[in-house]
Formats: C-alpha cells, structure tokens, sequence
C-alpha cells in the first residue's frame, strides 16, 4: 500500500506510547487523474486488491476514497471500500477487471477513521479489508442501500393525555414511570419504553388496546429528545470537579491527554456531563466509551436528563442491524451529539467531534479478544491527537500503563479525592482460617446482611463465578467431572440438573456416581452465584434475593428489567458476579460482602493483582453511595496480605507505586513491549511444531527481542483444539514492530489455526 504509517516514540507521543505518523494516498484532484481504484476486501489477505474505474463523469459525482463498491471477485462480487485512487497500477491493465458499481447513497467514510483503520492494520498486523470492515454496520458490509430510517415508536393518544391522575395507582411504580416518559406530545421508541421495567411491554399492549397510546413513525435513529421535558437542576461542582472541567477547558485547541482517577462516588459522571455540555454549546460532537453494554442504560439515563434536547446516539453490540445503521448515519452526519457507546463505537464517523470520553478506562473490556484485536482505549487517544480534541480517560482505579504515562509525563492527572455526597465506605478483612463458613457465608456477613435487611436496607453478595459449584467432585477418590472437549471441569447448574463447560458450551446432565470407583457421593465443590443465592434464601428466609450474572442477564431486556427492580426496592439482597462491581447507582445499599477473593492470589498471570485490586475497589464503591454509611466485608483466609491493606486503606498510590516497581524489576508492561503468537490444531503436535517454526525463524532475524518458548495456555484444550502461545518481548513499541514487520509474512501455516496479539492482557 502506498499510505504508511508507524508506531514510535517521539518527543511528543500519544500518551499510550504509540505515535501517528500518516502520509495521505493519492487522491483526485491530481495532476494526473486516477484510473485504478485500490480496493479493500473483507478477505484475510493483507494486501490492497486494484480494479478499474468507471468513466470520469461518475467519478466527479463524489470523492472516492472511503466510498463503498462493488467489485467482482473470484467467481461472485464483492463489497469494497476505495482506500487509493492512482492513475496506474503495477499490474498490466490487461489484467484488471473494472468496479462494478460506485454506492453515492452514502457519504464516503471520513479520513480519520480510515487513517485510524490504516493505523490499527499496521499496528496489529491485521488483513487491512478485515480491519476496514470492522467498522462497517453489517448491512453497509452486505451491500445495503439507503433507505429513509423509520424506528417505531409510540405516543399518548387525546384519551391518553386526557386520563385523570388516579387512574393509575400509587403503588404502580413501573406504569407511573411509562406515563412520565410518554407525558410530552413527541413520540417515544419502544426500545426505550420497554427498558423501564420487566412487565413494559405487557402494560404498553394493554394501553394499545385501550387506546390509550397509539403506534407511530419516529424519523430518527436515536431517542426523540424531547424539548418540552426541563433540563433537570445541574448539581453544584465540588471544587474538585470544578477544578477538572476547568483543566480539560482550557487546554488549547490540540490533544491533550487527562487522567481523571475519582474514587468510587466522587462525580466522573458529572465531570463528563459538564464537559459534553461545553461540546455541545460550540456545535461539536462528543464520544463517551463505556467498557460493557451493562453500564449503558444507567449513564445513558443521566444524559438524558442533563440534555432533554440534545441528539443521544447509543451504540452496543445488543442493537439491530437497523438500529445500528441508523445510529451511524446521525453520527455520521455530524450533527450536535453524544454517541455513548462500546469499543466498537470508537470507529464511529463525528465530522464534528470535539472531545473523547473513556469511562473506567482500565476494564479489559476494551481490548477486543478476536479478529481486529484492538484495544479501544488506545485507540480513542490516537483519535484524540489526530482530531486535536482533548481525551479523558476515567477511572477509580486507573490501569498500571495509565499510571505510568502520568508519571512519565504524557498524561495530566486530575483527581477527584473525595465523594461528592457520601462518606466513603469501611472496609475491613474478615479472616476464615478458623472459621465455619456456612456454604460460604461467614456468621460476620450473615450478622450485617440481617441487620440491613432488619434496616430496610439492600445489600450485594460478590462472587465472581456463576454456576453452583465449580466442580462436582468425588468424596471417595477426588475425581472431578472433566469436560470431554476441553481441559476444563465441567460446571454445576443445580437448578437445570446440568453440568455445563463455560469455554466450549458443553452440556449433560449431572453425574449420578463417580465413573471411577462406584461412588454416588458426589459433592459440589466451591461456590458460584447459585449456591450463594440458595444458601441466602435458607438462611434469610424474609429477604428477596436476586441474583445478577450472565445467566439471569440473557435477551435484550434482560439486565434493564433487573436493573428496574433494583432501583424500585423490589430487592435485599443481590448475589452478582463483576457486571455488578461497577458503574451502578444503588442508595439504599449499604453492604457489600465479597467471597472467594482469594483465589486471585494465586494466578500466574502477571496483571491478577491490579485486577483483584480494581475488582475490590469498584465493587466496594457500590456501597454506601447516598447519606447511608456503607460497609464492606472481604472474606478471605489471608488478612495481613498487602493487597488487602492497600484496599482497606483505599490507597491507590501506594498500590500503584509499589506493583509498578515490581513490574520494572521483572521487566513487565508497560516496562516492556509484548505480542503473544497463539495457535490451535487438533492434534497437539502440530502446535507445538509450528510454534518451535516460528520462534526459530524469528530468532534468526536478529533484532533485540526475546522470544519465549511456547507454551500451553491455562486451559490447553478448547472445543478439541489443542492450544498452545509464543510471547515476544521487546523493550520498545519501535524495536517489537520493526520485528513483527519481518515475521509476521512468515507465520501463515495451513496446519494450524493462529493469530497474533500485540498489546496482549490475556495470557
């Protein structure tokens, strides 16, 4: 490809240590017209594919680079997006087949994203069409055409507007909170209606047939804003968030890159809702990124009351195709807006973008696990400096790399010490070394869990392992039930009497005797969500227990409806897994009890403890958010252990200062650049075959870089593929890319399936 770019370590890098350095392709407007399109495919080829161009009056009509084709392409056609426009391909002419059609129903995709996409296949050492497509809404990638986007949608009818206040009773809380949102004459879209409560779409049905609201079109792609709803009261800012909206606001119009780390309650929120207000007052276009679709709803909800007016562009992996397009196009347009969205978002087109939000910057959840394996984080900051806006980067517990490019300069830190409106909560370490657990619950929890309930308070039960048990295990000889396809035991589900496998979905019924010796004592061993929920119902026989994980959460509406009875009372005692450690909202709880923290501890993955430590302070957070004090009780079989300090204390400096000196001593990240080559096949040999392949030929290319022999992952086996990984190390980006330039056209192999990582956080 002509267009070049590469990662380094200037004077001046984007805080994450990448640098941008792009040269622009050749477009129209030349001197010499083009005459060969250089076309992207979604194939995994890492190469540019040149085609043809049809006559010059059609290529006048619009620009060409970032505008969809069709190409034809083996024995069919495909879809293609124009990268170069030249006036000669390297191939004779002859050889060329001509673009078949040039789509002018869409704008062509902007520069920055495609340069950011650019960026990113270089970077990763991605196939450049899978890159591109990436950021496509699928019916964009199959070849759509534009159609005017209709959602639906539904409003109060005369009868509707016309019904007496009594009509509904007070204690129908869900059917109040529909008739508020449906109060203003603009019509409302059902998706957003139906994420009011569980029973939404039964009660909008019966009103439809009374007539009381009617169905009807919505010509936008996002929720109507609805100008007749007062902006709600603007909070006065503590001088700590004053002092950090001032700080992002004056920067010059260039990047400039912050670290906003507020304890958990301190108002990151409200920091984000003033700056997206200034945003929007200059006509420019904000982009907040949340790790997991869960957090959405609830942030989503406060940026509709700060700005009833304002276009709010949601974007997560739950919508419709439909809705997806549609979404994208208003972002596209560059109208005014906010798109919050996941880490797909951060590819969104914003002509108009003006500033980059990334909350709880530190969540893996950022780094895609698959294809493009990018990380959103990095990349948002990237797109920061290309568009001169400034990027904020929140979190409670910033993320180790973070920290450092505080210290080394790159990054500007803001802090938010205190919470706005609450006291912090008191967490202390209960030690079960000698203690009776009941099915996991020490009496200390059991105690604080019947005096919040005795209070009318809610509390939260974190165990971050959903199932009953993790394993069924034989009393007599100590078998455990193994997957058949994995190297992984087979989870118990007690209420569906089934054991399943959380890697490749396996499923059977629950072993009756042990295959081994005969015996029919067969134990769960340890504790998932499910067994915690049903050793709480035994033991709180009054209390109304939920359990929030990934099984409680399946449908669209799922997580929104549980989310409605939390917030509604209907609750006591929430049993969750980390979809519950962050990001929500809750007044009345004021305990949190966290089970089997301790088995982090033992974790031979480099990055376990910042992610325990993370884990505990953001799920202590949920504690104790409003005028009620919190407290939080860590089970766990070592009190004294530092990590713990550091977490009763809540000081995250001291943790930080000392696992970054730790991570200098053994040469980890962000002391030291990785990319981690992984591989599958169904026999193990022919892993490990072409892993030693690979390792020696990158040896003999003799760049300062360490190569490690292969090894197998934690969980060898997965679905009967054997696995196996190489992790290359260097002590810069610059000297691990020059490396990966040169080796990674020799790694394709058709004996096995591989893909490469750079940047990894999952080892």
């Amino acid at each position: 490809m002509s267009a070049s770019a590469h990662a380094g370590e200037g004077a001046q890098p984007v805080p994450d240590g990448l640098r941008h350095d792009v040269e622009r392709p050749h477009v129209q407007g030349s001197s010499t017209a083009p005459a060969v399109a250089r076309v992207a495919l979604d194939v995994p080829l890492p190469t540019l594919f040149d085609y043809l161009l049809p006559s010059a009056a059609e290529l006048r009509a619009a620009p060409l680079i970032g505008r969809r084709v069709r190409v034809p392409f083996g024995r069919g056609s495909r879809i293609g997006i124009i990268l170069e426009a030249v006036a000669q391909s390297s191939l004779p002419v002859d050889r060329l087949k001509s673009v078949l059609e040039v789509f002018h129903d869409e704008p062509a995709l902007d520069a920055d994203v495609l340069d950011l996409l650019q960026f990113a296949t270089r970077y990763y050492h991605h196939p450049i069409g899978g890159s591109v497509f990436t950021a496509l809404p699928r019916r964009l990638r199959d070849g759509a055409r534009s159609t005017s986007p209709r959602a639906e949608a539904l409003r109060l009818t005369e009868s509707g507007h016309l019904l007496a206040p009594g009509a509904v009773s007070k204690k129908a809380v869900l059917q109040r909170r529909l008739l508020d949102a449906l109060a203003a004459r603009a019509p409302v879209p059902i998706e957003r209606l139906q994420q009011i409560g569980a029973s939404a779409r039964k009660v909008l049905r019966d009103w439809v047939q009374c007539g009381w609201i009617e169905a009807c079109a919505l010509e936008m792609s996002v929720a109507s804003p609805s100008a007749a709803r007062p902006p709600e009261v603007v909070p006065t800012l503590t001088s700590a968030q004053l002092g950090a909206v001032q700080a992002v606001l004056a920067a010059p119009a260039q990047f400039a890159p912050f670290l906003l780390r507020g304890v958990t309650g301190s108002g990151k929120t409200e920091v984000y809702l003033h700056l997206a207000a200034s945003c929007l007052a200059s006509g420019r276009q904000a982009l907040v990124l949340v790790p997991e679709i869960g957090l959405t709803p609830q942030l989503l909800q406060r940026f509709e009351a700060r700005f009833p007016a304002a276009e709010l562009i949601v974007l997560h992996s739950d919508l419709s195709e439909g809705q997806r397009l549609q979404r994208w196009r208003a972002a596209q347009s560059g109208r005014p807006c906010v798109v919050i969205g996941t880490r797909l978002a951060v590819f969104t087109p914003l002509p108009g973008l003006g500033l980059v939000v990334v909350d709880e910057e530190h969540d893996l959840s950022y780094k895609q696990q698959e294809g493009l394996r990018y990380s959103a984080r990095d990349l948002a900051l990237l797109r920061g400096k290309m568009r001169s806006v400034p990027v904020v980067l929140g979190s409670a517990t910033p993320s180790l790399e973070s920290y450092a490019n505080v210290r080394a300069g790159r990054y500007r830190l803001l802090e938010l010490p205190e919470r706005a409106d609450a006291r912090p909560p008191h967490i202390h370490c209960v030690d079960t070394r000698r203690m009776q657990l009941r099915h996991g619950l020490s009496v200390h929890l059991l105690d604080a869990l019947r005096a919040r309930l005795e209070r009318g308070e809610q509390s939260l039960v974190f165990v971050n392992r959903r199932g009953f048990a993790p394993a069924l295990v034989c009393a007599a000889c100590g078998w455990t039930c193994p997957c058949t396809r994995c190297s992984a035991r087979l989870v118990v589900h007690l209420k569906a009497q089934q054991l399943r496998c959380h890697y490749c979905g396996h499923v059977q019924p629950v072993v009756r005797a042990c295959p081994d010796c005969g015996n029919q004592d067969l134990l769960p061993a340890g504790h998932g969500t499910q067994r915690i929920e049903q050793a709480l119902q035994e033991a709180l026989p009054n209390a109304r227990v939920l359990r929030v994980d990934r099984d409680t959460t399946r449908g669209r509406e799922a997580f929104s409806a549980l989310h409605a009875r939390i917030r509604d009372l209907e609750v006591d005692v929430l049993v969750g897994t980390q979809m519950m450690a962050k990001g929500h909202d809750f007044p009345r709880l004021t305990l949190v009890g966290v089970i089997n923290a301790d088995s982090s501890l033992y974790s031979s993955d480099f990055r376990a403890a910042e992610r325990l430590y993370a884990q505990l302070t953001q799920v202590a957070g949920r504690a104790g958010r409003a005028e009620l004090p919190g407290e939080v009780i860590i089970q766990t079989a070592f009190p004294d252990h530092p990590l713990y300090a550091h977490v009763c204390r809540q000081d995250f400096h001291a943790f930080a200062e000392e696992a970054l000196q730790e991570r200098r001593e053994m040469r980890f990240p962000p002391f030291a650049h990785q990319a981690l080559l992984r591989a599958e096949a169904t026999r193990r040999e022919a892993v490990e075959g072409y892993l030693q392949r690979a390792a020696a030929h990158g040896a003999a290319l003799g760049h300062e870089v360490e190569i490690f022999d292969p090894v197998a992952p934690p969980i060898a086996r997965v679905a009967g593929r054997e696995r196996a990984q190489l992790l290359v190390q260097a002590g810069s980006r610059v000297a691990l890319q020059r490396f990966l330039d040169e080796w990674v056209p020799s790694l394709p192999d058709r004996s096995v399936r591989w893909s490469l990582d750079v940047d990894p956080v999952d080892y």
